[in-house]
């Protein structure tokens, strides 16, 4: 049925009676959002729930952006995904359980993700941006495009059991990302959710709150979180609202911006590791840090010791053959078992916990530690294709 109409038909009106029967949304209000137009970044965890609540509410078009694939560990919480899915475009699964829990809906699909070369065009075509992604370089490039495109982006993330809600961009007058968080942290200072692990269930909760928010904002009823951060801690289930102002020195949407336009340059850190082409170091001299290229180049050819720092569990998921396995949190008391004077190789899942111990090594005298950059996870893509993934 095209969106162009304003009128409900006695299905929908069937459908949606539960909203209709709400003072704050009515008929009108359902009309609204059939003729909404909201885009989802990521079909991921945050992105799942968002989109079926979305969907399930009647948004006329519903955009879909990732380029990913759907992989086993992620159906601990993308319930957009089923095990059949596995392998497949997280897009094309995301389209088939979207149309059954709403035919309605259109689902338009974006299978290129947001770049920064097509983030502002892609935006405008929309009236409100749901913020799904896991990692601080697309977080900043969606609130810049957003700003640049004016259009509201709802935004969410989680760690661990802690989650976080917002709504950016909202209008000139209201706080956008950059004014929270005016820089991204530095690349590795902040582990990510293949590192630190993540509550499935919270994902749930996060992200129905910003479909939530999506949808007082598209029908104009209620408080917004503009303005407002709202946290929430699932050991404890404790939320608090804290009140955001616009910062008078933002990069971005202040009278003093240095940030005039998307400069790809500025979003260059991704938490997905992809293939790399190789970059050999013609002279050894111990970097701090190598890639998986020139890691495979010297457990072939130089009497180097590899030290696997990941947790027992992850062993029984996929392991490097020949390494020596000593938890990150026990490298303190095993110092001895290892060489000072040959290639010293540290690998976790994605290198961030394994820089954390090679500082730790060169620190007590350890200058032969090289972190492996990308960890058993980039082994996984560039090597080894039956590796199971995490």
């Amino acid at each position: 049925m095209s969106n162009d109409s304003t009128t409900l038909s006695p299905e929908e009106l069937a459908r949606y009676s539960r909203h209709i029967l709400l003072d704050e949304i009515g008929v009108a209000g359902q009309e609204t959002l059939r003729r909404s137009k909201v885009l989802v970044i990521g079909a991921g965890g945050l992105g799942s729930p968002a989109a079926m609540y979305l969907a399930a509410a009647g948004v006329g078009e519903l955009g879909i952006a990732d380029f990913d694939k759907v992989e086993l560990h992620n159906l601990q919480r993308q319930l957009l995904h089923g095990t059949s899915d596995v392998d497949a475009l997280k897009t094309r699964s995301a389209q088939n359980r979207l149309k059954e829990i709403n035919p309605h809906v259109s689902i338009k699909l974006h299978e290129a993700g947001v770049q920064p070369d097509n983030a502002i065009e892609l935006f405008e075509q929309y009236d409100l941006i749901v913020d799904g992604t896991d990692n601080f370089a697309t977080r900043y490039l969606n609130n810049d495009a957003s700003y640049f495109a004016r259009k509201p982006l709802v935004y969410g993330s989680i760690f661990k059991f802690e989650g976080q809600v917002s709504l950016f961009n909202a209008s000139e007058s209201e706080p956008c990302y950059r004014c929270l968080f005016p820089e991204p942290p530095p690349p590795g200072s902040v582990p990510n959710c293949g590192e630190a692990g993540v509550l499935g269930a919270l994902c749930g909760i996060v992200g129905s709150m910003q479909a939530l928010e999506a949808i007082k904002a598209i029908v104009g009823t209620g408080e917004s979180l503009s303005g407002s951060l709202l946290t929430i801690d699932t050991l404890t289930m404790r939320t608090r609202k804290l009140k955001l102002k616009k910062d008078p020195q933002c990069p971005l949407c202040s009278a003093n911006a240095k940030i005039s336009a998307i400069d790809a340059n500025l979003y260059q850190d991704h938490c997905q590791t992809e293939p790399i082409e190789a970059a050999p170091i013609s002279e050894m001299n111990y970097p701090l840090e190598i890639d998986i290229l020139e890691t495979k180049r010297l457990l072939e050819n130089e009497n180097a010791t590899l030290v696997d720092v990941r947790e027992s569990y992850e062993l029984g998921i996929c392991r490097m053959e020949n390494s020596l396995h000593i938890p990150m949190n026990t490298i303190p008391q095993q110092l001895d078992q290892l060489p000072k004077n040959d290639p010293l190789l540290i690998h976790c899942h994605h290198g961030g916990r394994s820089l954390q111990v090679v500082n730790f090594l060169r620190q007590n005298g350890y200058s032969n530690a090289i972190n492996v950059a990308g960890g058993i996870d980039a082994w996984a893509i560039n090597f080894d294709s039956e590796m199971q993934r995490y």
